[in-house]
């Protein structure tokens, strides 16, 4: 049986796969938290199929996303990064990254986890939504914004309110698959009708 899935999802094996596997999959792992909210940052202005392509990359180059060794980073370590074709070669989302790396460790160290912290947006469980087009979703929420202010009030950059609704749908804080997606179900949502 062929399963139906959200239609941005279609295209490429890799958005398959990353569709099926991860993407509204409630995450809890500060790392790969880490990793998502760095590269959706990357994302801005970009397609989220050319950074799943670059994905491998960024891991390699960005030390498997560990914040305490990116925060370290210093202006020799930027200039190698701004060298790497494997990632987006953008200096002001590089610099994002060590900049996020080092006001992530100081939410880890105020609320445990930065687990503990992202979750509270949501009051700790996804929001289950009910799209029938995948277009529909919105491209920002309150609770988005509301996340988006926080995160820059603590010194996160490249985290706009857009770019924190994609991150909160990557991380499974909001349940943005369609209805009739195999995915949707099986992350929580229930059809009322």
């Amino acid at each position: 049986m062929i399963e139906h899935r959200c239609g941005w999802a279609c295209r490429t094996q890799e958005e398959r796969d990353y569709h099926d596997l991860e993407w509204g999959v409630p995450l809890h792992d500060d790392r790969r938290l880490f990793e998502f909210l760095v590269l959706e940052g990357a994302q801005a202005g970009l397609s989220w199929a050319t950074i799943l392509k670059k994905r491998d990359h960024y891991r390699a180059a960005f030390d498997g996303f560990d914040p305490q060794t990116i925060a370290a980073y210093d202006e020799a370590k930027i200039q190698q990064l701004m060298q790497n074709p494997g990632i987006v070669r953008n200096r002001r989302k590089i610099e994002a990254a060590v900049a996020n790396a080092r006001a992530f460790l100081a939410v880890q160290e105020q609320f445990g986890a930065f687990d503990a912290y992202q979750w509270r947006f949501v009051d700790g469980k996804p929001i289950q939504n009910a799209w029938r087009d995948y277009r529909e979703a919105p491209a920002q929420t309150k609770d988005s914004q509301a996340m988006s202010k926080d995160l820059k009030q603590r010194g996160f950059l490249f985290v706009g309110p857009t770019i924190c609704y994609a991150h909160m749908q990557a991380v499974g804080m909001v349940n943005d698959h369609v209805v009739d997606c195999f995915r949707w179900g099986a992350l929580g949502g229930v059809r009322e009708d």
